[in-house]
């Protein structure tokens, strides 16, 4: 017989090894049945992206990833800041103070936009410093730009009218009545100046609202468009009570925006659920005004996190997740952004510094770009299940294709999950396919590394960097009895497809 304290001290270890063992990987039995109603699910997540500011759509860098990026997800929209920055040259004035427009840089930037399959999401924003009435409301951002109310709201009419005929001129109105105007950027935070600020910004886009119907009232156009849903009754309630036009709403929510922020008070509400909350609580108010089925748009939104964590393999299971739970109430989503071409604090002096998009500097694919691709082969109709861990769709050939991902949050320490997928209605050993985005498969972070982290990677490298991340064929596999056992590490995401 053992003595006391030596059989004290083994029980102890062999507790902490079973506690080990049975908390090293979750397991996760999640059944699909094939013939469940389904429901529409249009790919809202991926319809429209954001990116940094107008100017920016001129390089060829932005048109690179531009293309790259619709290769994987085939967006339809594109939205960015200042499209009347001094940079683009819209608006100036001759020696007696008459304004002058120039629209070819316009032209360019609407042009290529077009030329690559993507329309614009126009933000109209932000003011031409000889039309301010502060020439030197200049926000911090490195590009400064100006924040201030018009000096004259007729000047400003006139030059909204002029840009909106302009673009009918150009693109004919059956184009443009394709877009969205969206009134400024972001008007409740430094973005805007007037004061009081938020009645005027409702000053502001009454006008706007109604020099673009003057044009068109096949012109759609809508806001507030700001920070943390801010601003959804009230603008709602100013639209309806002085009649001016509205076509859709749109706000910005990030999740790691605070609670605060969001919803008014301090609330104990994960990251991974705020996305859900706010426009969840953004419905709620459309549905209880004058309006209730105006369209609602989050025209900037990303995944929480440090901002290196952003170029890591954590970002697809977050977007996985948030699509999960925001299915049904938004029209579209705008990922802030598809590309580290973007300069809010200056040029981007290197790849991997934590920036939005899913390609860094210098057109090298991050992890969240092939989840992307990944979960655009999500079908159209969706299957309700119960599980926070995947999303059971039905494709249009009559196959099915699942996601599936093990979400750990930055900062926390994760453990493997096994999830045991059992199908009812399918052949026993019917075939299926698995293509992955995890530590192994289309992450370049150690590949990065190990090439010796170039700070100015060079064309060649970025192509190899490229070539080794590129997801390989699907894994070809068959269920047993019915059921697919899979080995999730964490902030792994996984692409399951059922050929009919």
């Amino acid at each position: 017989m053992l003595p006391l304290v030596t059989l004290r001290k083994f029980l102890m270890v062999l507790s902490v090894t079973l506690f080990g063992l049975n908390h090293a990987i979750a397991q996760e039995t999640v059944t699909i049945d094939v013939q469940s109603q389904a429901r529409p699910f249009p790919h809202f997540w991926e319809q429209m992206f954001g990116s940094g500011r107008a100017i920016l759509s001129l390089r060829e860098s932005y048109r690179e990833d531009l293309r790259a990026v619709k290769k994987v997800a085939d967006f339809r929209y594109v939205r960015f800041h200042a499209i009347l920055h001094d940079e683009v040259g819209v608006y100036n004035e001759d020696e007696h103070g008459n304004p002058v427009y120039n629209f070819a840089y316009v032209d360019q930037i609407y042009d290529g936009l077009l030329k690559n399959g993507v329309k614009p999401f126009v933000e109209i924003s932000f003011m031409p410093k000889k039309l301010a009435f502060n020439p030197d409301a200049l926000h911090p951002f490195w590009y400064k730009q100006n924040v201030s109310p018009p000096k004259s709201l007729e000047r400003w009419d006139d030059l909204i009218k002029q840009l909106a005929q302009h673009l009918v001129d150009r693109y004919g109105i059956d184009e443009v009545s394709q877009w969205y105007f969206e009134v400024w950027n972001e008007p409740n935070i430094d973005f805007w100046n007037g004061i009081p600020r938020e009645r005027s910004y409702f000053d502001l886009y009454a006008h706007t609202a109604r020099d673009l119907k003057g044009v068109s009232s096949r012109i759609r156009v809508g806001g507030p468009a700001t920070a943390a849903i801010a601003w959804i009754s009230d603008f709602l309630k100013f639209t309806a009570d002085n009649k001016v036009p509205v076509d859709f709403v749109s706000t910005h929510a990030y999740a790691d925006d605070t609670t605060l922020d969001l919803f008014g008070k301090e609330e104990d509400i994960p990251m991974d659920e705020r996305e859900f909350r706010a426009l969840s609580k953004v419905q709620e108010e459309i549905k209880a005004s004058s309006q209730p089925d105006l369209p609602l748009f989050l025209t900037e939104w990303n995944v929480q996190g440090q901002r290196e964590s952003r170029d890591t393999t954590f970002v697809g299971p977050a977007l996985a997740n948030t699509i999960r739970q925001c299915d049904g109430l938004a029209n579209m989503m705008s990922f802030w952004t598809f590309s580290d071409v973007f300069e809010e604090g200056g040029p981007i002096p290197k790849p991997f510094v934590g920036m939005f998009g899913l390609r860094a500097e210098g057109g090298i694919n991050k992890p969240s770009y092939y989840a992307y691709g990944l979960l655009h082969e999500l079908g159209d109709q969706r299957i309700a299940n119960a599980s926070k861990n995947v999303i059971v769709t039905k494709t249009r050939d009559g196959g099915l294709a699942i996601a599936a991902w093990n979400l750990v949050d930055p900062g926390e320490k994760g453990s493997a999950r096994t999830m045991t997928l059992v199908f009812d209605q399918l052949p026993p050993n019917a075939r299926v396919t698995l293509q992955s985005v995890d530590e192994v498969h289309g992450n370049v972070l150690p590949i990065y590394a190990k090439m010796g982290s170039p700070l100015y990677p060079t064309p060649a490298q970025v192509e190899e960097l490229n070539r080794q991340t590129a997801l390989p064929a699907p894994e070809e596999r068959r269920l047993d009895g019915g059921r697919l056992q899979l080995r999730l590490d964490p902030n792994a995401l996984v692409l399951i497809q059922v050929k009919r």
